[in-house]
């Protein structure tokens, strides 16, 4: 009979080799990092105690799963090997331990960004790429050369002096804007958002068309070698020069280090960094810069034993699916909302988390009860990313797309070729509430005092209902509400009044115009300069527009010709409201011109920046085109540094920009 050590040891394995399937086969992984890390390193001590118990075929002596069938086999002629994670300063200092105890006390490390992307291997021969393959199992990958080959960081040919063969490793990653463009397309298009940028990079490469692959606004960084030939590499920091040399795109914020504490600190500095970065990083990547140290430490059967992972503290957890509620938006569009088991991701209790449509929610099979792994990535609403399947008792129960509106119940409607339930009343109480939001809030009207609790209340005891209800707001109207003093009554009139005097660029905004976002609405307000040339637009005026493409030009046109929207907005104005465009405050040094910015800048934050180059006349848009003047360039910049350099778009730093001001 087995020992409950025994069992334990094979359920251990068991499990960990269903989840490394999920992981590196289907690139559908159902459990956090952390809690695969938990499983991985008790099995461990328990083999290391029960040596008896040892099978060469256990998770700990082999890297991965193996590849899909879909793709040719390619076998790596080194293993790419994965990395070992620590959580704090006392494992990493375990780590400098080790190595001090092997090297001495003098060495250095390269401490890098930590991908959350696709691992990909490169084989480049007489300066020709000839392969591009995934890791798979360590041992064997995916063939996907002719996906890769769509991506515009990924060079054909090599540059400069490069040794006959050259295998560089890297990760194949989607930048946070170009994953959000994507998945606003799925929408539209009526397909499932991707749960995460790493799916969305690993469904890329995995296209059997490359032509659809090549639609993706993909990004590969080199970070490591493989087999290099008649070249001799004798740092890490050398080796990333050379394929900086050679035109293989490598990570700026890279760093030479000396010591733990100087770790520590890149550690904790690019985590106040992490937000704003254009790409997603869970953590850093510490490696031994001497490659003969590398290879005096070696490998254990999974891991280097010359390089870690220094992960962040974990944005996703496990938690349960109490139910699901349904939210009514501006545009009729009801979107399923998770109520989970309350739960603390990254020093947050998220209560509530985005299931984005139907779609989503049958692709994951996401039931009423079921444990799943919830992700939480700064200001952005936690998103359900899997079930876990093993969880489940046989209580859950089928989640149920409602056939009524939950607000007015008015029949939903799920149009052919898109994703998204909406309901069919145009006069929705929930529509009308949301879209009273949206123009009072910030950003909008910005009337301050006004926010979502009293918005739902006047709407409640009949005060508003249209946007220009608002502006008939009176003391004698507030005074019918219990909890509205008169102090409080006055400030919320003084906002409203205030209000009126606002940017033409603010109320187009406020409208809330479909695909009409802040960026968008500044640009037609600078071009335009008044709301009545705005509303009279062609469609090929409206064309002409930086960022406004057919779709947009069709919103605007559709919204301007209704006859509700042309009363609305004459009450608007007869109340008083009057939307001007905006003024320089110093001067036109930068007018007629556009600028796009990227990356990390030195001094200034993306709206900083912005502002700054409108107080001088300038325009900011949000993607590179040939209309594009300028492209200011910070730390990590991305792909639309790339695309400038593609369409001779010139670029300048943060301090170049201050001298074009100055000396304009």
């Amino acid at each position: 009979m087995a020992q409950p050590t025994q069992e334990q040891i094979e359920n251990l394995r068991e499990k960990l080799r269903l989840y490394d399937y999920q992981y590196h086969v289907l690139d559908q992984p159902s459990v956090s990092d952390q809690e695969y890390d938990r499983l991985f390193n008790e099995l461990l001590k328990l083999e290391a105690e029960h040596p008896e118990y040892r099978d060469p075929l256990s998770p700990t002596q082999k890297i991965g799963g193996t590849p899909l069938e879909r793709f040719e086999k390619y076998q790596h002629r080194q293993l790419m090997l994965g990395l070992q994670n620590v959580y704090n300063e006392e494992e990493l200092g375990e780590y400098f331990d080790r190595w001090k105890e092997s090297l001495g006390e003098h060495f250095k490390v390269t401490a890098e960004p930590k991908f959350d992307g696709l691992a990909v291997e490169l084989v480049y021969e007489k300066g020709r790429l000839v392969v591009a393959s995934t890791r798979g199992d360590g041992e064997t990958g995916e063939n996907v050369t002719e996906n890769v080959k769509t991506i515009r960081s990924v060079p054909l040919l090599l540059r400069g002096n490069f040794p006959p063969l050259v295998e560089a490793r890297g990760e194949i990653l989607l930048m946070k804007e170009d994953f959000r463009k994507l998945n606003e397309e799925r929408l539209r298009t009526g397909e499932a958002p991707f749960a995460n940028p790493r799916n969305a990079a690993a469904g890329s490469i995995r296209q059997l068309d490359p032509r659809e692959a090549a639609k993706r606004s993909l990004d590969f960084f080199a970070h490591s070698a493989g087999q290099i030939d008649s070249h001799e590499v004798k740092t890490q920091s050398g080796l990333l020069k050379d394929f900086a040399k050679w035109g293989l795109k490598t990570n700026p914020l890279t760093q030479l280090l000396k010591s733990r504490l100087e770790v520590q600190q890149y550690f904790e500095t690019l985590e106040k960094k992490r937000e704003g970065l254009p790409y997603e990083i869970d953590g850093v990547v510490i490696k031994l810069d001497s490659i003969a140290a590398q290879r005096e430490l070696g490998n254990v059967a999974r891991s280097p034993r010359w390089a870690v992972a220094y992960k962040y503290k974990a944005q996703e957890a496990n938690t349960r699916l109490l139910g699901v509620t349904f939210q009514v938006g501006r545009t009729g569009v009801i979107t399923p909302v998770a109520e989970l088991e309350p739960v603390e991701i990254g020093g947050v209790t998220v209560r509530r988390a985005g299931l984005h449509n139907e779609d989503q929610v049958r692709e994951i099979g996401l039931k009423v009860g079921d444990w799943v792994v919830v992700k939480r990535a700064g200001d952005v609403i936690p998103d359900v990313q899997s079930v876990l399947v093993g969880k489940r008792t046989g209580k859950e129960k089928k989640i149920i797309f409602p056939k009524k509106c939950p607000a007015c119940h008015s029949p939903v409607v799920r149009l052919e070729g898109e994703a998204a339930h909406r309901c069919t009343n145009r006069a929705c109480p929930a529509q009308m509430i949301e879209s009273l939001k949206h123009f009072v809030g910030k950003r909008a009207m910005n009337i301050e005092g006004l926010g979502k609790k009293w918005i739902e209340i006047f709407a409640e005891h009949k005060l508003i209902h249209h946007f220009s209800d608002v502006y008939d707001l009176n003391k004698e109207k507030l005074r019918t509400i219990e909890r509205q003093g008169e102090r409080s009554t006055d400030k919320l009139l003084e906002a409203i009044e205030r209000s009126k005097n606002t940017t033409l660029a603010r109320f187009i905004f406020a409208l809330g115009i479909p695909f009409v976002g802040e960026s968008t609405a500044k640009l037609l307000a600078d071009h335009y300069g008044s709301l009545e040339d705005f509303l009279s637009a062609s469609m090929e005026s409206l064309q002409s527009v930086e960022e406004v493409g057919e779709k947009v030009a069709e919103s605007i046109r559709k919204f301007a010709e209704e006859s509700h929207n042309q009363k609305e907005i004459k009450r608007l104005l007869e109340r008083g409201v009057q939307p001007k465009a905006e003024k320089r405050q110093v001067g036109d040094a930068l007018a007629g011109k556009t600028f796009v910015i990227t990356g990390t800048l030195p001094t200034l934050s993306r709206d900083e920046a912005s502002a700054l180059i409108q107080s001088h006349g300038g325009k900011t848009s949000g993607s590179v085109s040939k209309k594009t003047s300028y492209v200011v360039v910070g730390e990590a910049a991305g792909s639309k540094l790339e695309k400038a350099n593609k369409l001779g778009v010139p670029t300048l730093t943060e301090e170049a920009l201050r001298k074009l001001i100055k000396n304009a």
